[in-house]
């Protein structure tokens, strides 16, 4: 692929517009559903301008071309901080930026934002968009009058600004009325007047040239005062321009931004004292704004801050190539709105804000209610739904009242609560990416990553999900137990992998998948278990099965289910292993469990209990054809301290005294638990409830960021007193002290968490019962006495002896319950196909229509507990499109094959900034992966990407899927049958976008 983009001409734009409209009803991907209508109340006026909304998109990729301001425009913006110019510009500026260069994962990274257009070229883009965005409000009917404003941003010093080049550009775009590019964009509109239905040539000649009378300076970080204060002075005085100043972060002071970022869960952003110590401070900044603001009083011109520009950090994750790179989005909303409350607070409200740092549907309107406008966005344009979001923005911001004072009383409660919002704070995403193992494909490339990545038995979440949000509870139970045989069990303490993966984490928070299976099982489970009846037994062979627990009772459902019959093995009194005997009952009833047991006795497996453990495996082969050994991890784990293991208790032992017990043990005053997963807050949690038990601590050798324990768990532990004791490593245990070494936290390591580092700091603390909690191991009794060897499992789970197999916890070391299950349902499968027997493994799809699906696309909502909470489901496997979305340069767009959408990817239009890669659920990248439309045979020859041109005569270039150059007509067979389709397609309904 190419990392050049192509400007696209005047007249192709207003091609693609109108043609793309009237085809489909969207423009540039943007559907008519999405298009946002100013109302008359809602004018705003800055500038001496109009203003529709007072929200935009700011300097950045979503202000670099033409259609991406058209696309910003439809959606409800209308103050656009158009991309920073500067005297290096072109290829001489895109060569020295890496790629991928922009990462909007959570936060938002770039690593170079100024146009990679020749300024001639931006100013081209500028124009075009000018008017383009007339024609648009115009004849679509967004806006009576134009009610929208472009404002330049400039950079990066006083000999640059001044250069020849950036002075004939401010000139230009002050007035564009004697330049080529105007005059040759209006005279193709009144040539073509009779295109339009609501577009009159006097409409078109009213276009005001004056194209722009706002600037915004952007100066590079460690320019010093004087110079930003000469370049404004220079805007303010020459050239008579309301005039912004962009500030950065680093006014705060180093120890402000580390402090507020590690509050917020942000530890593992890096950076140094370099810019704090370069940039400018924060006393002289005030300073220079209170004598431009007189400049500027006296030119009767508006003069401001921007805050704030992007932060700079360094590359610690590979997030992007190179050494730095600059922060944005939800992380940066804390510190900018820190740098507006003391600007706020230093001038008494009297001062103009500009605000861009986090800036979303969440905060936006509490930023304008307290007087600071506009406010301008960009990661959150780059996130899933992009442009799109910008409408749900804007009809939020319809009926807020803008005043012309800033409220700092309002200012401060807004800076207060940064630190602490839920959408603001790391925990608010539960992880870093969504991407699951599958490579990307060329086609048919839509899947559910919650269900085909994140869920190890591959639920079908969509389905059951559309069922539960229409109140189907039996239908939504039905769809859980095809791959689910304990739907009670994991409807309460599943791990939900699946939600790590759910694509609403781009919106607000993930759906309550675990939930809503939870509400079904609660509605439906014991009319389910009525109604089952043992399968017929579809086979002379039988299985046996070591273990009763969710490894061993799955497998047995799976197999009996279809026709197997099984016996279970349990050497203990009841089934359900660690469920039933270790876990809590505060986290899971008994009722619950016995549902999930009555299942599988429903489904006619057999139970032996009170079995002997020395399993002979060779002995039961001559009664069973299969053996699955799902016998658990009960050792107990590595001992967490040097000496004294004796005065310790292991947490699998403390845990069933404890549920035998209902929790009422004699521990102590005071108890400390080793250990930060969910086994440690089960035992802390189970600790509290302890007859005496006032002080409960967590000691962990890393900082509660980084435990692996599930959010839920450690809120819950929180909240019911436990006290976290972080940065302590146990070095000895003595019959009540406990002896520790403070850490510090290092560099990150491999898994993603910052490395420990031992420091000389020891300390003793005082506990009555210190309970390890750092991981079960495995007996491998069975194993050994039965020359089994674990390691030469293959991907069925089959061991070293023919049809014996090996499954949960047992094989992984302590896992979750849901890995257990997948175990179970690989073995079922692997034994139902030697059966030579079908599964009951079915697909089941969703009843949402594609658009309906796509109304819920660009929409953010706060979650909710309950069968509500499925309805923000976006069915994903269905209707993906991410790439499309995402894409600032509209460069991915969907054509229909046979009813099923097909991505297509446009090179020209692309400049692989990397944001569709870091979004698509597959391990890939949509810009190179993708079928390739190019548009030129320089650009084709430039690619290695799958893809076509048109020549003359109704001949094409193709680079088919198997890598090899064709130059043939459409009617040649060599073309692969699908490439053809989407070829054909592109040319008869999206002919546009040659």
């Amino acid at each position: 692929m190419n990392e050049k983009m192509t400007p696209i001409s005047f007249d192709k734009l207003i091609y693609w517009m109108r043609s793309e409209y009237e085809s489909s009803g969207s423009i540039f991907g943007i559907d008519k559903s999405k298009f946002y209508e100013a109302k008359d109340k809602q004018k705003h006026t800055m500038f001496s301008s109009r203003l529709g909304s007072l929200a935009g998109p700011a300097a950045g990729p979503n202000t670099q071309l033409a259609q991406n301001i058209l696309s910003a425009y439809l959606c409800g913006m209308r103050f656009f901080e158009l991309k920073t110019v500067q005297t290096l510009d072109g290829e001489d500026l895109a060569k020295l930026i890496p790629r991928p260069c922009i990462n909007a994962q959570d936060e938002g990274y770039n690593c170079e934002w100024s146009t990679e257009l020749t300024v001639q070229q931006a100013y081209e883009e500028y124009v075009k968009a000018w008017i383009l965005l007339h024609i648009a409000s115009k004849e679509y009917g967004l806006s009576e009058q134009p009610d929208f404003i472009f404002n330049m941003s400039v950079g990066y010093d006083y000999e640059g600004i001044t250069s020849p080049k950036i002075d004939n550009f401010i000139n230009r775009m002050m007035d564009a009325d004697q330049t080529e590019i105007w005059t040759e964009c209006k005279s193709f509109l009144l040539e073509n007047v009779r295109m339009f239905r609501n577009v009159t040539a006097e409409y078109i000649e009213d276009i005001s040239p004056n194209i722009s009378n706002s600037i915004t300076l952007s100066t590079l970080h460690g320019c010093p005062p004087h110079e930003i204060e000469r370049i404004a002075y220079y805007f303010l005085t020459d050239k008579k321009l309301h005039t912004y100043v962009k500030l950065n972060p680093t006014l705060l002071g180093y120890d402000f931004v580390r402090n507020t970022l590690d509050k917020m869960g942000y530890g593992y952003i890096s950076f140094d004292t370099v810019h704090f110590d370069q940039d400018l401070k924060m006393d002289d900044a005030l300073a220079l704004i209170e004598r431009l603001q007189k400049t500027a009083q006296n030119e009767q011109l508006q003069f401001g801050a921007k805050v704030s520009n992007t932060f700079p950090v360094q590359i610690k994750r590979n997030e992007l190539p190179g050494e730095y790179m600059y922060m944005s989005g939800r992380a940066l909303f804390a510190l900018t709105v820190n740098v507006a409350k003391q600007l706020a607070e230093h001038f008494n409200g009297k001062i103009n804000i500009s605000y861009s740092g986090g800036a979303d549907y969440f905060n936006a309107d509490t930023l304008i209610s307290a007087g600071i406008k506009p406010v301008t966005a960009a990661t959150t344009l780059l996130k899933p739904g992009g442009y799109s979001r910008a409408k749900q923005l804007c009809e939020k911001l319809r009926d807020v009242k803008a005043i012309e004072r800033i409220d700092i009383q309002a200012l401060r409660k807004i800076a207060e609560a940064a630190a602490y919002d839920e959408h603001l704070i790391k925990d608010a995403r539960e992880t870093d990416s969504r991407k699951v193992s599958s490579k990307l494909r060329m086609f048919n490339c839509f899947i559910s990553p919650c269900q085909e990545g994140g869920c190890p038995i591959n639920q079908q979440i969509p389905a059951y999900l559309d069922m539960v949000s229409k109140g189907k509870y039996e239908q939504a139970l039905r769809i859980i137990t095809i791959d689910n045989p304990l739907p009670g069990t994991l409807g309460e303490i599943c791990t939900h992998f699946c939600q790590d993966k759910c694509t609403r984490l781009d919106y607000e928070k993930s759906l309550q998948i675990r939930q809503a299976k939870k509400i079904a099982a609660e509605k439906a489970n014991k009319k389910l278990t009525r109604m089952i009846k043992p399968s017929r037994l579809r086979t002379e062979k039988r299985a046996a099965i070591i273990g009763a627990g969710p490894a061993g009772i799955s497998a047995a459902v799976f197999l009996r289910r279809n026709g197997i019959d099984v016996t279970v093995f349990e050497r203990l009194e009841q089934p359900m292993g660690v469920v039933s005997h270790i876990i809590p009952k505060f986290r899971i009833k008994d009722e619950i469990i016995e549902h999930d047991v009555d299942i599988a006795k429903k489904t006619g497996v057999e139970f032996v209990f009170g079995a002997d453990e020395n399993y002979d495996i060779k002995k039961l082969k001559e009664n069973y054809n299969f053996v699955i050994i799902a016998t658990g991890a009960w050792m107990k784990g590595h001992c967490p301290v040097e000496e004294g293991e004796e005065y310790m208790i292991d947490a699998l032992d403390f845990l069933k005294e404890s549920r035998q017990a209902d929790c009422k043990l004699s521990l102590g005053k005071n108890v400390a638990v080793i250990g930060g997963g969910d086994v440690a807050m089960d035992c802390a949690r189970a600790a509290a409830r302890a007859d005496g038990a006032e002080n409960v601590h967590i000691v962990y050798r890393r900082t509660r960021q980084f435990m692996p324990a599930q959010k839920e768990e450690i809120d819950a532990a929180l909240a019911e007193g436990v006290v976290f004791k972080e940065l302590l490593s146990p070095i000895s245990c003595s019959r009540d002290k406990l002896k520790v070494c403070s850490m510090r936290l290092g560099d990150l390591d491999v898994d993603g968490r910052r490395k420990t580092l031992k420091t000389d700091e020891t300390s003793v603390m005082y506990y009555d019962t210190v309970i390890s909690a750092v991981g079960a191991r495995v007996d491998c009794t069975v194993m050994e006495n039965n020359a089994i060897d674990i390691k030469m499992t293959n991907n069925n789970l089959e061991t070293n002896i023919e049809n014996v197999y090996i499954a949960g916890d047992c094989r992984r070391g302590a896992a979750t319950i849901v890995e257990a299950v997948a175990d179970a349902k690989v073995i079922a499968k692997d034994i139902l196909g030697k059966c030579g027997l079908d599964s009951d493994f079915i697909s089941v799809e969703t009843s949402l229509g594609n658009e309906e699906i796509r109304s819920r696309k660009a929409v953010l909502k706060d979650a909710s507990e309950g069968h509500d909470d499925a309805e923000r489901c976006l069915s994903c496997g269905q209707v993906c499109e991410i790439c499309c979305e995402v894409c600032p340069n509209r460069a991915n767009i969907r054509i229909d094959i046979d009813g099923a959408p097909q991505i297509v990817h446009i090179d020209g239009m692309c400049n692989h900034c990397g944001n569709c890669s870091v979004f698509c659920p597959h391990i890939g990248d949509p810009a190179k992966d993708k079928p390739t439309l190019f548009w030129s045979r320089q650009a084709f020859e430039a690619s290695e990407n799958k893809g076509w041109m048109y020549l003359e005569e109704d001949n094409v270039l193709v680079r088919d899927i198997n890598g090899k150059v064709y130059e043939c007509s459409m009617d040649s067979d060599i073309i692969s049958p699908m490439l053809k389709k989407i070829i054909n397609t592109a040319e008869n309904e999206k002919n546009y976008i040659y």
